[in-house]
């Protein structure tokens, strides 16, 4: 996570809470939209993370993530076998 910090631009971070199905996470998002996702040991571990990294920090669920995103993720997606 600190490479993708140190080498993308606008690094923010989303704390993701767990859920029945997935453990806690971090999201961190460029300003490109490039995006990094990794488990967590808990919320507070992620919280204080993006703290020591001087990162705008947000809550996933509650505050949406970026539109860039998005965008980014529909610029890099890979074609289905079926073209789509």
């Amino acid at each position: 996570m600190n490479e993708f910090i140190l080498t993308r631009p606008g690094v923010a971070a989303w704390v993701e809470e767990p859920t029945g199905f997935n453990k806690a996470s971090l999201l961190l998002v460029a300003r490109t939209g490039e995006w990094l996702r990794r488990p967590i040991i808990d919320t507070d571990w992620g919280r204080d993370f993006a703290a020591h990294a001087q990162l705008t920090c947000y809550t996933g669920g509650i505050d949406p993530y970026p539109q860039r995103m998005r965008d980014w993720d529909a610029a890099h997606r890979q074609p289905t076998a079926d073209g789509k």
